[in-house]
């Protein structure tokens, strides 16, 4: 999202970034290698722990152990941690890409609550660390595209956000998953900017909730998600522009109706409900057919073409069959 501000438009810079580190692919071939051998020998039950150790560089937060899941591992580079912790959409601590990085200190993610609620026969409160049992977590590297037009491809750590659906037993009258954000201006300085109407909302179908790509975000890059990036939990829908994935949850929450959605709100001819990666429908105001991947050596390198559902259409395609994804883009 892109908001006037000063003449100019929050986005249009983005900083030269290093290459991946050699190690970093080292350390995937590793894994993808570790892989055939498990499914030749039927070692399948190697521990989280021992994929851990291969696949986590080293960094100041706290590490998570969680096994690579192969199926999620694309052959593109994966973009440098700095630069996936230092330029961030996250209004509530700033509109900069710069912001996240220099005030989310003052976010406290521990001890932390979520409620999931609604049109559910099991509502329950669940403290982060229940959260982080729930399932084994794994490591999928997925690609984020934001509809500003910047991409990364991210080892992000979580669990099938399927698994709290189940759990939560949702009524027949559920059909939508509302997602709720923290909004408390004493550790968000961004807050006293209305910029959108506090706390930050977003929603998926039920469908698309239950959908195996849907991640329930805890981590990445081998370690607990830090601040800027959405700690302690935030959701990851890969085929969605980024705004879609809303961060710091507080609550889930099971609806009847199409719930309302922070940017659909703020702008409905720009954001709509579905926000589905596609190249065909433009922005208002930009066009969505190409994009820049942050890492890949700065500014002047070509764009890449963007790809419908950002890639993976081939799980999620038929999500929409029939539907016409320019009216409900």
């Amino acid at each position: 999202m892109l908001i006037k501000h000063k003449g100019r438009l929050f986005g249009d810079e983005i900083p030269r970034s290093e290459i991946t580190p050699r190690a970093f692919f080292e350390n995937r071939r590793r894994v993808l290698k570790a892989a055939g051998a498990l499914a030749a020998t039927g070692l399948a039950g190697l521990s989280g722990e021992a994929f851990a150790t291969m696949t986590s560089p080293d960094a100041k937060g706290q590490k998570l152990t969680a096994a690579t899941n192969t199926k999620f591992v694309p052959m593109d580079k994966v973009t440098p941690l700095k630069d996936i912790t230092s330029y961030n959409n996250f209004y509530e601590f700033g509109t900069d890409k710069g912001d996240p990085a220099q005030n989310a200190h003052s976010l406290r993610p521990r001890p932390w609550k979520i409620s999931v609620e609604g049109e559910v026969k099991n509502a329950k409160v669940y403290d982060i660390d229940e959260i982080l049992k729930l399932a084994p977590l794994e490591e999928r590297i997925y690609r984020l595209r934001c509809v500003e037009g910047w991409s990364m491809v991210i080892p992000w750590i979580g669990i099938p956000l399927a698994e709290i659906v189940r759990r939560a037993q949702p009524t027949g009258n559920a059909k939508y998953v509302q997602f709720i954000s923290l909004a408390d201006p004493s550790q968000m300085p961004g807050l006293s900017t209305p910029i959108l109407d506090w706390p930050y909302s977003e929603g998926l179908r039920m469908d698309e909730a239950m959908n195996p790509l849907t991640l329930l975000t805890v981590g990445l890059y081998g370690e607990v998600l830090p601040n800027q990036n959405g700690a302690p939990v935030r959701v990851v829908v890969p085929w969605k522009y980024g705004f879609k994935s809303a961060k710091s949850l507080v609550k889930i929450r099971f609806v009847e109706k199409e719930p309302k959605t922070s940017w659909n709100e703020y702008a409905p001819a720009e954001y709509g409900f579905y926000s589905n990666v596609n190249p065909n429908v433009d922005h208002p105001r930009w066009s969505q057919a190409t994009e820049r991947r942050i890492g890949e050596d700065g500014f002047f390198t070509p764009k890449r073409k963007t790809l419908m559902f950002n890639g993976y259409g081939d799980q999620v395609a038929s999500l929409y069959q029939g539907m016409n994804l320019k009216a409900n883009f």
